[in-house]
């Protein structure tokens, strides 16, 4: 008994620094959730499970993704905010949550200041593309029916607030066009193939398999400079010189979260960035491995938060549109 006692206060008397350390050493010790912003199928969640997994093999624990719909996937962020940070809640977002809609509408969450940053894993350009029926193959020829056709094109993007959303009224702003905006909750494209909404603006990764399908026409695509990867589409830039609207993804904890496991899961994405067959999977979908560290990951957002703003601000975007 008097061992026992002896035992159970030397761990008492133990820094709650070492004590902490112990258990970060052995992190994960249950299921890890990882948190998507928008429905299963889409850009975000496909490239979600495929580090999941990969972290799941790693770790010997599940890593589970949990998809948090609504608001451009904002409600997914904020419930991440709002998590423990003991690195049992992480999250998988798409750029715009964090740099677009703080330009749209206040946000329970402060982009900078609520979250660890950990890495941007994957960037990707968005593709404009229409329905088959719809008498269009160019750019051009897009901006030429919606101006004789006045009125009758709409197009549909993962949600309000989301690079597709701003780029396509960036778009419809600098080619003097009107498309009314017709939002989901990420990848839909049955409306599109419908020929109900004759325009998508979707993440290369859940478009281009119906573009290489010829399900869909793919016209132009928004990163700057043309790309193997989404077929040689033309670029919006090629029309407008510097238009460029691409996604990122990136991987943050709640703050507060400690450093070792913080390190330890970037360790592991770096490790499915350096893979050779997910990279041939990566291209295929049209994604780009990016691997940024913290820092600059937290430069991004503080750069890109501005600029969405502007852009917002001189296309007149608004949450109604």
């Amino acid at each position: 008994m008097r061992l026992v006692s002896f035992a159970l206060a030397l761990l008492l008397a133990l820094p709650a620094g070492m004590l902490s350390a112990r258990a970060q050493t052995k992190w994960p010790e249950r299921p890890v959730k990882l948190v998507v912003g928008f429905t299963a199928g889409s850009a975000t969640d496909v490239t979600a499970r495929i580090f999941a997994q990969k972290f799941s093999e790693a770790w010997g624990q599940s890593v589970i993704v949990d998809n948090v719909t609504g608001n451009s996937g904002a409600i997914g962020v904020d419930k991440v905010a709002k998590a423990a940070p003991d690195g049992y809640t992480l999250m998988w977002s798409g750029n715009a949550a964090i740099t677009v809609l703080p330009a749209l509408q206040p946000l329970p969450f402060d982009p900078l200041k609520d979250f660890a940053p950990i890495s941007i894993s994957l960037s990707m350009p968005s593709v404009i593309a229409v329905n088959n029926d719809l008498p269009v193959k160019t750019l051009a020829e897009l901006i030429a029916y919606a101006k004789a056709n006045p009125g009758k094109l709409s197009y549909g993007t993962p949600g309000v607030g989301t690079p597709q959303h701003v780029a396509g009224e960036l778009f419809c702003h600098l080619a003097g066009i009107k498309m009314e905006h017709i939002p989901y909750r990420g990848a839909n494209f049955n409306d599109t193939l419908g020929g109900v909404v004759p325009v998508a603006i979707q993440n290369a990764g859940a478009i281009m398999p119906l573009v290489r399908d010829k399900r869909l026409r793919g016209l132009a695509v928004t990163s700057l400079k043309r790309s193997q990867d989404t077929s040689n589409l033309p670029t919006v830039a090629e029309s407008f010189p510097g238009f460029e609207a691409t996604s990122w993804f990136a991987l943050l904890a709640p703050v507060g979260t400690p450093q070792p496991i913080l390190d330890k899961v970037r360790a592991e994405s770096l490790k499915v960035l350096a893979d050779p067959e997910l990279l041939k999977k990566f291209a295929a979908l049209g994604l780009q491995p990016v691997g940024s560290t913290a820092e600059e990951t937290h430069k991004a957002i503080a750069t890109d938060i501005p600029k969405w703003a502007q852009v917002v601000k001189e296309a007149g975007i608004t949450l109604g549109k």
